[in-house]
């Protein structure tokens, strides 16, 4: 595997790049285990969880949230 330089990664397309970002963080989700988290991130994914179950339909579907995002474009 070779390593991109900044500048052969800059000459490529955005779409290129973005694809580049997704097969990096493809390859960095396959190891879950190598990304331990902080304190602070354990304790707002429990506060969030704990909202979670205190109200379960306050939040909305990601293709609802996806929609939005894309009717603001």
């Amino acid at each position: 595997m070779s390593i991109l330089a900044e500048k052969e990664i800059l000459d490529l397309s955005v779409s290129e790049r973005i694809q580049l970002a997704q097969d990096i963080w493809d390859s960095v989700a396959k190891v879950p285990e190598s990304l331990a988290l902080t304190d602070e991130e354990k304790v707002e994914i429990d506060r969030r969880l704990d909202l979670y179950h205190m109200n379960p339909n306050a939040g909305s579907p990601w293709s609802v949230v996806r929609g939005r995002i894309k009717n603001r474009a």
